[in-house]
């Protein structure tokens, strides 16, 4: 029996979370559950013939059927890279248009099929990894400027940036997402979601952290966010909003950096958006250098979603904003693209007053969903009130990543037939002590492997292979 986070849900929560979201181009989402795009790190990647890299394998087909079935009103895939030596880990999902083949094409709609099973829309993640390339896949990527990322991720560091000159911002980055969102469309998806946050390409604009440049796209807001809409602008002259194709936008509210973006800035980037007309934005924050999820104190994080609480300062920057207070500037410039959050909701009581208090319109769901990939579909049958709690140390958001990849991978193992219709099948229990301490040894081993890997110059898809429990 599994553990959950303790509490009774309101007798409004079916209504509430049940109620349809309708996006400016004319899309309906059937409720207001966003499933978050997570990354899988299961798609083809042979370094020595990198045309092949990228193809959604049966692996991740059996992932989204999962999740397929769970009764979410929007699946985001995970982050679908646009440049075929800008990734954001080995085993992203590719669509680049030197990789068109008829088995990449066939992969992609056989994804955009199994997502849409029960109804849900079907979007797109398209990214662009930048300076957060892994410098075992590229040692000399693209980015804003020359700002190297200094640190290391799993023993894996990032190489010096070269700064994208204004010609290759047209040939390697709008095109590039251009060409993706078309073949987005041509195989059958609603639509794309720009990853604006979280460090990658797009986030290295927006920051004056990453963006030093002097021209056109450098210096004030709006030179900085100029190439997500110039972006935008050039997927609709190739999908007009009347086919009601969705574009949306993930982007960072706040950066928990000196330099960072502020909450000022993401208001007066948030005012652009909404004017150039994104059908949704998920909100999010942080950078690789500063995860905005390790710098909630605990008291935050207990009230779950990190956007409900206001006037808190974070950590050593002083900065007046958390998630939580962003309901009092940023919410209110969206009149017409929908808003979602994501992050924290662990209980159906935070969802409805996330929602009732105006502060969301859709609810973004993680990691409580590679535990329970229904978890949408139990809170509106009335099931559960409330996420899986997991016995994980809740201070170290590694480890629970960790743990997250590891669920994902093990619901790629199987189809849903195959798992007797059960989306749980397989899946390991980390409400369950015994299980967390043998995922503590699994961990070991992975940073013992992964440590050889890396002083190799290996380049391989990292998740750990553990065996689960049933739920």
């Amino acid at each position: 029996m599994v553990r959950r986070f303790p509490t009774v849900a309101s007798e409004s929560a079916k209504a509430i979370l049940g109620e349809t979201l309708k996006f400016p181009s004319g899309k309906i989402a059937q409720n207001r559950f966003l499933k978050a795009a997570l990354t899988e790190m299961l798609s083809v990647f042979e370094p020595t013939n990198p045309k092949v890299n990228g193809v959604p394998t049966q692996e991740i087909i059996n992932v989204y059927d999962k999740w397929g079935n769970g009764q979410f009103g929007v699946i985001l895939t995970g982050n679908v890279q646009v440049s075929p030596v800008h990734l954001e880990a080995p085993g992203n999902a590719m669509i680049f248009k030197e990789g068109e083949t008829p088995a990449r094409r066939e992969a992609y709609k056989q994804w955009a099929k199994v997502i849409k099973q029960d109804g849900a829309l079907a979007v797109v993640q398209l990214s662009h990894g930048g300076r957060q390339t892994p410098i075992t896949v590229n040692s000399s990527p693209f980015s804003a400027s020359d700002v190297q990322l200094d640190k290391e991720v799993r023993f894996v560091g990032f190489g010096k940036p070269i700064p994208l000159t204004v010609e290759q911002i047209t040939t390697e980055v709008i095109d590039r997402f251009v060409y993706a969102a078309k073949y987005a469309y041509e195989t059958g998806f609603d639509g794309v979601q720009l990853h604006g946050a979280h460090g990658y390409l797009l986030a290295q604009f927006t920051s004056p952290t990453t963006n030093k440049r002097t021209d056109q796209y450098g210096g004030s807001v709006a030179n900085r966010q100029r190439i997500v809409l110039e972006i935008y602008e050039a997927i609709r002259k190739e999908i007009p909003a009347s086919t009601g194709f969705l574009i949306g936008l993930k982007t960072n509210s706040v950066e928990f950096q000196s330099e960072g973006t502020t909450v000022e800035d993401a208001v007066e980037m948030c005012k652009a958006y909404e004017k150039i007309g994104f059908d949704f934005v998920e909100l999010s924050g942080g950078t690789y250098e500063q995860l905005a999820f390790q710098h909630i104190r605990d008291s935050t994080r207990q009230r779950e979603a990190f956007f409900l609480e206001f006037a808190e300062k974070v950590s050593s920057w002083n900065i007046q904003a958390t998630f939580s207070m962003l309901y009092f500037q940023i919410r209110p410039v969206f009149k017409n693209t929908v808003v979602y959050l994501t992050g924290g909701f662990r209980t159906v009581n935070a969802m409805v007053d996330a929602v009732k208090s105006g502060a969301t319109q859709g609810i973004g769901l993680g990691r409580p969903i590679t535990a329970e990939p229904d978890l949408p579909k139990k809170i509106l049958q009335g099931a559960v009130a409330s996420a899986v709690h997991d016995a994980l140390d809740q201070n170290n958001f590694a480890i629970s990543l960790l743990a997250s990849n590891t669920q994902i991978e093990q619901m790629g193992r199987n189809s849903l037939k195959e798992a007797n219709e059960d989306v749980t099948f397989g899946l390991s229990d980390f409400s369950d002590e015994d299980t967390v301490k043998r995922f503590g040894k699994a961990i070991e081993d992975f940073i013992e492997l992964t440590k050889v890997q890396a002083s190799q110059g290996v380049a391989i898809p990292a998740f750990i292979t553990f065996e689960g429990v049933e739920v």
